[in-house]
Parts: C-alpha cells; sequence; structure tokens
C-alpha cells in the first residue's frame, strides 16, 4: 500500500513518536514493506513512519532507489551514537516537497536501532547514508531538516509554505 505523505504543518511531524514494543508480528513487517513502497513510489531514499502520519519510531533507507536489496535498512527505535567528521550538501525532504537547502551534517554517522524482530544492531554509514541516517532518526524525535538551516532561510521557507496553504496548493 502506497500511503500520501504528510507535509509540513501536521502536527505528527513536530512530535516525538512512539517507542516501538511490540515486534515479528505480521502487521509490523506489513507495515515496513508499505512504508519501503511508499518511499520508492514518492522517490525518496529514506521515509520515517511520522511522514506517513503514524507516529511510531520506525523509519526505512535506502540510499541505492531499490536498485540494491542490500542497502534496504530499517530502523526501529534508534538513536545516534556517534557523529564523526562534517558534510555540507543539499538537502530536501518529502514532507516539504518543492524545498532543497544547503545543510551541515555529520560525514560518518553510527546508530544503535532494532530490527524487525526486535534484535538491536549498530550501523555505520557514510557520505549519503549518514546523512539519511541522522535525517531519518531526526524525523522520529519531531525535528525536521530546517531547523539546521539559518533562522533567515527557515523563515523565507515558511512564508513561502503559508503563501501555497493559502492557495490551495499544499496538503
Amino acid at each position: 500500500m502506497i500511503y500520501p505523505i504528510v507535509k509540513f504543518g501536521d502536527p505528527v511531524l513536530e512530535r516525538e513518536a512512539e517507542t516501538v514494543t511490540e515486534f515479528d508480528t505480521p502487521e509490523l513487517h506489513q507495515f515496513i514493506a508499505d512504508m519501503f513502497e511508499s518511499m520508492f513510489a514518492h522517490k525518496g531514499v529514506g521515509l520515517a513512519a511520522p511522514q506517513i502520519g503514524f507516529g511510531r519510531k520506525i523509519a526505512v533507507i535506502d540510499v541505492s532507489n531499490d536498485q540494491n536489496p542490500d542497502d534496504k535498512l530499517v530502523l526501529i527505535n534508534p538513536s545516534i551514537l556517534r557523529v564523526e567528521g562534517r558534510q555540507s550538501g543539499e538537502e530536501g525532504c518529502l514532507s516539504i516537497p518543492g524545498f532543497r537547502e544547503e545543510v551541515r551534517r555529520g560525514k560518518r554517522v553510527t546508530v544503535r536501532a532494532q530490527n524487525a524482530q526486535g534484535e538491536f544492531f549498530i550501523k555505520t554509514g557514510e557520505d549519503l547514508l549518514a546523512r539519511a541516517l541522522q535525517h531519518e532518526t531526526e524525523h522520529l524525535h519531531g525535528q525536521l531538516y530546517f531547523l539546521r538551516i539559518s533562522a533567515l532561510k527557515r523563515e523565507l521557507m515558511k512564508r513561502k509554505i503559508v503563501k501555497l496553504q493559502r492557495a490551495g496548493e499544499w496538503g
């Protein structure tokens, strides 16, 4: 099932998601499959459950755009353990379509998470994967990438979104 993407302005995007406590259920496995399907349909490399309206700490990432099955990553209840180095690059978000900004992030990032069976694992990623790990984990804590840009750019972005909302072209 392909879920629609929740856009900025929906409160689910700005609240901390709930910790997942039930694992290895048919419902969880189907939800994860639906998340990947939704992410690919919307041309993303990462998707957090709040972005499709579910306040649960689940995110999926695939920086290969479904070209390499080994790149599919499921993060449940993730936490960032270590951030090393720096990278700057243009970043966007499925929940803020049409906007991209230069964002500074860690170049190498290590997270601890659980898989669909509830088993803990540690994953380290660099470059685009590091960016995605940080971006999606922040979503699960109610934070959007524009919190990492200047206040002026963020305010300009919000004003443009308000104009789009008034014109009925947003959400």
